[in-house]
């Protein structure tokens, strides 16, 4: 705990086993009270590899998609009674020795959410991240940045820290079980007038780092242009889905679906 707030790393995985332990070892135990892995579905020894660490496992009897995977992260974790919940990606290509830093500036309720930005000291070409996904991620967060009228670096991280009250009110199961899950959630919490703070963030690109190809990447960045012309109509009193009164959030009386400690 810090502050006396409960800290729980969610981990979304899917065909993880390569990297997992690599990622798992690196987080900083002190700072965390509980880790927690889903396993959407891997076809490789994801699951066995983390029961041989000891980390609480979810496993999806079929894949969900990286939002789904998300849905269940967020949910076992607020059953668990968490007050900071960070994602970590087990992949290894953000470096889990930031999550003391990311907690921290939720744990003294200076802000609702934390992204750990790539962006921020040009880190990202260094770690190998391709030019023409680095130049569709200034592109699109410039968007963004225009739409929502904010100044973050980046919307595309997978390094995130939320407290739990953003997890509870947010409308997180209407959400897509897709890659975009990821940008309705900063849509939404600009929407609802959360604070989020970043920080600067190194990463790594290399062969076992999940990376999705070209035609996804293409595909995500189509609904990143779609999420942040519904944030302006919403803004304007055209609500689409996930911006109505009604959208659905997390359900956490619904029941884990398989897992083991």
């Amino acid at each position: 705990m810090i502050n006396g707030k409960k800290v729980v790393v969610i981990m979304p995985a899917y065909n993880a086993a390569k990297t997992l332990k690599q990622t798992y070892d690196e987080i900083y135990k002190p700072f965390v009270d509980e880790v927690i892995l889903v396993d959407d579905n891997s076809q490789d020894e994801t699951r066995e590899v983390a029961k041989e660490l000891g980390i609480k496992t979810i496993v999806h009897k079929e894949n969900r998609g990286y939002g789904g995977n998300q849905k269940s992260c967020y949910k076992a974790a607020l059953k668990s009674g968490a007050d900071i919940v960070v994602m970590l990606h087990p992949d290894y290509q953000y470096t889990p020795k930031l999550i003391p830093s990311i907690v921290s500036m939720m744990a003294f309720e200076e802000y609702d959410a934390v992204l750990a930005s790539r962006m921020l000291g040009n880190s990202a070409l260094k770690g190998g991240m391709p030019m023409y996904k680095f130049v569709a991620n200034k592109f699109l967060t410039w968007f963004e940045n225009i739409c929502t009228g904010e100044k973050l670096t980046e919307y595309h991280t997978g390094f995130r820290g939320f407290t739990s009250k953003v997890l509870k009110e947010l409308p997180l199961e209407a959400c897509d079980d897709d890659f975009i899950f990821d940008n309705e959630m900063i849509a939404l919490m600009f929407y609802k007038n959360y604070n989020i703070g970043e920080i600067s963030c190194p990463t790594k690109y290399f062969k076992e780092a999940s990376s999705i190809n070209f035609m996804r990447s293409c595909k995500y960045g189509f609904g990143v242009l779609g999420v942040s012309v519904k944030y302006i109509f919403a803004k304007l009193g055209l609500k689409s889905k996930i911006f109505k009164p009604d959208a659905k959030k997390l359900d956490l009386n619904s029941e884990i679906e398989y897992y083991f400690k």
